[in-house]
């Protein structure tokens, strides 16, 4: 397995993680089993990266994780976040970044991961109602406390980012990024690059769009939280699908899927890209690792470029209430 550095932190990753979010049932109904049989899968094959947050089933990706790692804690790199506070419902309620809190999520976290540490501890969503400092400040004394390795951002601005690396070295930021999701090329990833901090794409393959699977709306579940996303919705839906056509073509040209030369490409824009795909099949999990064997010339990279520039994918990344807390 081909391992990169996480930013200003001693620990060492593979290249392509793997994220659990689609484990707890946001893509369809969960299989908690073949979840478990896919992180170990993962693990045999040399994925040490894990993603999960206290977010994703209300608390219940965490716990499937740490059940997951039972006896086999030590090399992972575990990752969590906090922030966007949910209901057990499901209801997104709003974000909380405020320090009482951080400390809160944070041994919430730990607790049903059964583990005594987070490696990478992250701020998912930025609230602006608290100064990035005093948010930052409270994970640093975590980490003097000896829970949290190593600290992250996700989906924040880059003004924010520079802020937050004053108060403590910030090892990563979480980003959707991808053939689709190329905005974190205006200003963020250059900012990442110059703070030191490493680049951590998640949903690389589009949330699955771009693996050219999905061809209607007929193919998610009726439960799958991508029907209510603008980019699989009515025309838009079916404008995106060209883009996964020319993928489609270029994949058949290389010998190759198209979700993996989404990610191989994801992979080409730097040794400071770390993508977390997720899946919930442990064929898709080996598929996604044949990624890492795939280069492009010179020329493969152009005609990526112009079959898939910046704002190629109609329709927003998120439903409108949703879209307000990014870039914070």
């Amino acid at each position: 397995m081909k391992v990169r550095n996480l930013g200003h932190s001693a620990l060492k990753v593979s290249a392509i993680g793997l994220g659990c979010m689609g484990m707890s049932g946001i893509y369809g109904p969960a299989d908690d089993q073949e979840s478990i049989s896919v992180i170990h899968r993962a693990l045999d094959l040399g994925i040490n990266f894990l993603d999960t947050a206290d977010i994703y089933g209300a608390g219940r990706n965490e716990v499937l994780v740490g059940k997951a790692l039972q006896g086999l804690r030590d090399g992972v790199v575990l990752a969590t976040k906090f922030g966007s506070v949910r209901e057990s419902d499901g209801r997104v309620v709003g974000v909380n970044g405020r320090p009482e809190y951080v400390r809160r999520a944070c041994e919430a976290s730990l607790k049903r991961l059964e583990s005594e540490v987070i490696d990478l501890y992250c701020l998912g969503r930025v609230d602006r109602s608290v100064p990035i400092e005093e948010t930052v400040g409270a994970m640093l004394r975590l980490a003097e406390e000896g829970k949290v390795r190593s600290i992250g951002l996700s989906e924040a601005a880059p003004a924010t980012i520079r802020r937050a690396h004053k108060t403590w070295l910030i090892s990563a930021l979480q980003t959707e990024y991808s053939l689709w999701s190329r905005e974190p090329e205006d200003e963020i990833i250059t900012t990442c690059r110059e703070l030191g901090i490493s680049f951590v794409p998640y949903s690389p393959l589009g949330r699955g769009f771009l693996s050219g699977k999905i061809q209607s709306l007929d193919d998610l579940d009726p439960s799958d939280w991508r029907r209510n996303m603008p980019r699989f919705v009515g025309e838009n839906f079916a404008k995106n699908l060209d883009l996964v056509r020319h993928v489609q073509e270029l994949a058949a040209t290389k010998g190759c899927t198209p979700s993996q030369i989404a990610l191989a490409w994801v992979l080409a824009q730097g040794e400071d890209m770390l993508p977390i795909p997720g899946t919930t099949r442990r064929a898709h999990l080996e598929e996604n690792l044949a990624a890492l064997d795939i280069t492009f010339t010179p020329e493969e990279l152009t005609r990526i470029n112009e079959i898939a520039p910046k704002g190629v994918a109609a329709g927003d990344r998120y439903p409108e209430w949703a879209m307000k807390d990014l870039n914070g």
